[in-house]
């Protein structure tokens, strides 16, 4: 079992990553830059509710099959209602941790997502853990 022990950062309406917006770029065949500007604020962009989002860096393999690679940013809405199979910052007896969430009648089972990697195990949630789904990841921000 992989947790980050890494605190989150939270995200003030005073915050800001402007950068400056080019254009749109092709992904198929390419064409000449666009002459146009725009400043892009990242944070505008990325973040719905500024007062319940935190950034949290991944530190770890276990959700390598989800997309999330260490040293991406993953962006997390605390006001997000959990949903079955939703990508989710856990706290559990302690500590972080990020996991597929399976909710079910049987309750909730944290699920890493690496199937080349045989230590990372699906993690139940009982009634004597101490635990909360924390946030929703809501953006990942990769690591080139």
């Amino acid at each position: 079992m992989y947790l980050c022990t890494m605190q989150p950062h939270p995200i003030s309406d005073s915050d800001s990553f402007e950068s400056i917006l080019v254009g749109a770029i092709k992904a198929g065949f390419p064409s000449p830059a666009e002459e146009a500007r725009e400043k892009l604020d990242l944070v505008k962009l990325l973040v719905r509710h500024s007062a319940s989002t935190f950034f949290f860096q991944v530190d770890g393999v276990s959700m390598v099959d989800a997309d999330m690679d260490e040293g991406d940013i993953l962006i997390v809405d605390r006001s997000v209602e959990p949903y079955n199979d939703c990508k989710a910052v856990c706290f559990i007896d302690g500590e972080f941790t990020v996991k597929r969430v399976a909710i079910g009648t049987r309750g909730v089972v944290l699920l890493p997502c690496n199937e080349n990697n045989t230590k990372f195990r699906p993690i139940p949630v009982g009634p004597d853990n101490d635990f909360v789904i924390w946030g929703v990841v809501t953006y990942i921000i990769k690591k080139a």
